[in-house]
């Protein structure tokens, strides 16, 4: 593969994709080891505050990528204006490491907002054009 011949958008959708699997990382982070590694998911559901915020944030992540990954490929299947499509996953990628870090300070209400506008992103992207 070369990967000169990938554009920005498509390497957002890479780094939106390790996004959730850092979130992870950052809510075990001094708290998990070998031990509860037997059963993650058991250790996941004793978690409060943040380190459960960050694992649902991480959650959401995934949730969200296949729309985010269909509407990159679309847009470059539809031959849309590059710099365009290339801004707009940009945003997208910033908005979702807004996303973690609200979602993991537990700002509930500017969380939903940037969720939405993530999601409102994407849509936009649909219509871009060429």
């Amino acid at each position: 593969m070369n990967t000169a011949s990938l554009t920005l958008a498509y390497w957002c959708v890479l780094l939106v994709a390790l996004l959730p699997y850092l979130t992870t990382f950052a809510a075990k982070a001094g708290q998990y080891g070998p031990r509860e590694n037997q059963a993650p998911r058991d250790w996941a559901t004793r978690q409060t505050g943040w380190r459960a915020r960050l694992l649902a944030a991480a959650a959401n992540g995934f949730e969200v990528l296949p729309l985010f990954i269909g509407v990159v490929v679309i847009a470059h299947q539809l031959g849309y204006r590059q710099s365009t499509l290339d801004l707009c996953a940009a945003a997208y990628l910033v908005l979702r490491v807004i996303y973690v870090v609200v979602y993991g300070a537990g700002f509930g209400t500017l969380r939903t907002l940037v969720w939405g506008l993530g999601l409102a992103l994407n849509i936009c992207i649909l219509f871009i054009g060429k």
